[in-house]
């Protein structure tokens, strides 16, 4: 269609509307130095390629919803329907305002098989398939057969049937200003799997069988029987009858096409870019939490961070929205239903009134399916409007694939100079690793950091604000950035303040830095470099700092804290990464650095291995050993805690020690023996541990 409609014509002029522009254009697809299989970037009016399935109709409503004009007709394969995401994805019209928002169109298209299998909702029968597009609040219709005319013209009337109902039904929502959910209509296409092919090659069936499936001839360039069977198949669509000698579309089908962005593959929503628009932000520095002195006052940094969404809801009341898979409140940020609560046009019960926080016009959408969820916010930020995902950091990992291909979608736009820029996809992580107390070792798993680490250094970028300042300059950055995928970590719970805001933007900003305050080496060589990256764990290496300040006073301790995760990479390897210079200038060529990390301690040694005196990186972090556990015993199972640290740090300074640190050593090994046996008998911690307070 792209083509028919002159639109890819215009935007790459060498793939002309003439015989030689249509063979330039055969020619690239899946070819090397092409373009791919599926709809790519480099594709005129696409913003969903498809290649890992699942994800059509959740990224079609999410292009819809504030954008009450536009209506997207979504073809949903029948492999594709039995993925997860793709069956959780049907309840999106329960989210869907007839009034604010616009319209999905789903088309089931059953053919029959996937690659090698038949499907499961093409065997069912129609009355039981019927009955399952029903219950999920659809109305089908189907259009179904292998006559050619008659189903064109089938096809045809029941899109303009579901259309009108569609534009009925909005009309009444609209003129009434009453919101309810239609039972929208969609529709059940069946036709042949390889429509049109060759019903059988070699004796074996070709047409309406899963040998359809991509190269339906295989051998068409050795076996001159298969070639024939390929022209015979190409000259039954009798392009003679559709294209000029010239190879242009004959007049009268090319005056169907409509003009100008009217044309599907013109529509500016597909290049989200076009029609984004800034989003409107007070100075977050109007949230700054107070701290008058590093380390002592504690204060809620997502609850805070919380404050400062809600005044970014309440001013983009259009093109802004928060996902989260039934979190937000237990993520610390339910001051956002002040401005606005969650989308729910489903029903309701008198007890929603107690804090159930439902409404149709909602800025929050939540539904327990992670795909889904991720899915809308996908799709509402690729249709040129922003937002962001809240999530527990342990099952994030639930839509690791799915944040894969959209930074692939996004590396990919980055080569094609047509394509606007878009919000980055920003997803907040919180209830960490560090503070699951009674959930337990299932809700451990700070791995999706690796995850994204492994993705393009153009793309993707990974935030550990230390504190409640540092967290709202990092969001503030990362509302504002496009075509990033940024993942920022912060815990929920009450922690200690270490930077006031200005000191907060200025290391944000650096992404890296000495935190003087905590340091008592300045004018000096360092013994040691003592480092920290992520919330909790910079508490705890504040504290070894200050155990081994207090026990070896003489002792010479550099602190170093990250923010920016990629300032650790060789900045030949990321645009963010330190030179050779500037990371000596702060961890040394020669000096131990003990550096604890919130992630697991192997990724860290990743992005340093190539770093001068990486081999004096001793990095502590999650390693797998957890179960019902308190915060520090939990610290103290995977060696993170003050005193593992501070004993590491002990163990790799025999060049300066000596024996020296003989009873240091000894004194914090029976610190952390007391605190285990304490959680076990009380199960808490004790008060020096919870009370603790930046000492100097």
């Amino acid at each position: 269609n792209f083509y028919l409609e002159g639109v890819y014509s215009e935007t790459y002029p060498n793939k002309s509307e003439d015989v030689e522009g249509l063979q330039r254009f055969f020619k690239q697809f899946s070819f090397p130095g092409g373009i791919g299989s599926h709809m790519t970037p480099e594709t005129p009016g696409s913003l969903h390629e498809g290649g890992e399935l699942g994800y059509s109709l959740s990224h079609a409503f999410g292009a819809v919803y504030d954008h009450p004009h536009t209506i997207a007709l979504t073809i949903v394969g029948d492999g594709e329907s039995e993925t997860g995401p793709l069956a959780t994805s049907w309840h999106s019209n329960k989210f869907l305002n007839p009034i604010t928002d616009g319209a999905v169109l789903p088309v089931l298209h059953l053919n029959g098989y996937k690659i090698n299998n038949p499907t499961i909702l093409a065997r069912i029968s129609e009355d039981e398939l019927t009955k399952l597009m029903e219950g999920y609040g659809w109305t089908p219709y189907v259009v179904a057969g292998s006559n050619l005319e008659e189903m064109h013209q089938a096809m045809a009337a029941t899109v303009e049937k579901c259309v009108h109902e569609i534009l009925g039904y909005q009309k009444e929502a609209r003129e009434t200003g009453k919101v309810f959910r239609p039972r929208w209509p969609m529709i059940i296409l069946r036709s042949p799997k390889g429509w049109t092919a060759p019903r059988k090659v070699e004796g074996h069936y070709l047409e309406g069988f899963w040998r359809a499936h991509q190269i339906p001839l295989p051998k068409v360039l050795t076996d001159p029987e298969q070639m024939k069977m390929l022209e015979s198949w190409m000259r039954s669509y009798q392009p003679e009858k559709l294209f000029d000698e010239s190879g242009k579309l004959v007049p009268e089908l090319r005056a169907l096409a409509p003009e100008g962005n009217k044309r599907m593959s013109a529509n500016p929503i597909t290049n989200g870019g076009l029609i984004r628009k800034p989003l409107k932000m007070e100075k977050f520095q109007n949230w700054a939490l107070k701290v008058d002195k590093p380390g002592v006052t504690s204060a809620p940094s997502m609850a805070n961070f919380g404050d400062f969404l809600t005044q970014i809801v309440r001013d983009n009341p259009t093109n802004f929205r928060v996902m989260g898979p039934d979190e937000t409140e237990s993520n610390k940020l339910s001051a956002i239903y002040k401005a606005s609560k969650k989308v729910w046009v489903n029903g309701y019960l008198p007890e929603d009134e107690d804090g159930g926080n439902l409404e149709p016009q909602g800025r929050v959408m939540e539904m327990l399916s992670e795909h889904t969820v991720e899915g809308w916010l996908e799709g509402y930020i690729l249709s040129g409007r922003h937002g962001m995902l809240n999530s527990y950091e342990p099952f994030i990992h639930i839509i690791d694939s799915m944040v894969n291909q959209h930074a692939k979608w996004i590396e990919k736009c980055l080569e094609v100079s047509w394509r606007q820029q878009i919000s980055s996809l920003n997803i907040l992580l919180t209830s960490t690793v560090w503070r699951q107390d009674h959930n337990g070792f299932t809700h451990q798993d700070p791995g999706f950091l690796d995850v994204v680490a492994n993705k393009s250094p153009e793309v993707v970028r990974i935030y550990l604000p230390p504190d409640g300042n540092c967290l709202l300059s990092v969001m503030n950055h990362c509302f504002k950035s496009s075509n990033y995928v940024n993942v920022i970590v912060a815990d929920k719970q009450l922690h200690l303040q270490y930077l006031d805001i200005e000191d907060a933007v200025a290391h944000c900003t650096k992404g890296i830095g000495i935190w003087d305050w905590a340091s008592n080496s300045q004018g000096a060589e360092p013994d040691l470099i003592m480092a920290s990256c992520g919330d909790v764990v910079t508490q705890e290496a504040l504290a070894a700092t200050a155990l081994l300040r207090q026990e070896l006073p003489d002792l010479k301790i550099r602190f170093v804290n990250v923010v920016d995760l990629f300032k650790l990479m060789p900045n030949g390897y990321h645009p963010h990464g330190l030179t050779a210079r500037e990371y000596a200038a702060l961890f040394t060529t020669d000096r131990p650095c003990i550096f604890a990390f919130h992630s697991y301690p192997w990724l860290v040694h990743r992005l340093t291995y190539q770093r001068e005196g990486q081999q004096k990186m001793h990095v502590r972090g999650y390693k797998e050993k957890g179960n019902i556990d308190t915060p520090l015993e939990l610290a103290i199972r995977n060696e993170t805690d003050r005193f593992s640290l501070a004993i590491a740090a002990i163990d790799n300074l025999k060049d300066v020690l000596g024996n020296r640190g003989a009873g240091a050593r000894e004194k914090f090994a029976d610190m952390m023996i007391r605190a285990k046996n304490y959680a076990y008998e009380t199960g808490m911690d004790p008060d020096e541990f919870e009370g603790w307070k930046w000492p100097f």
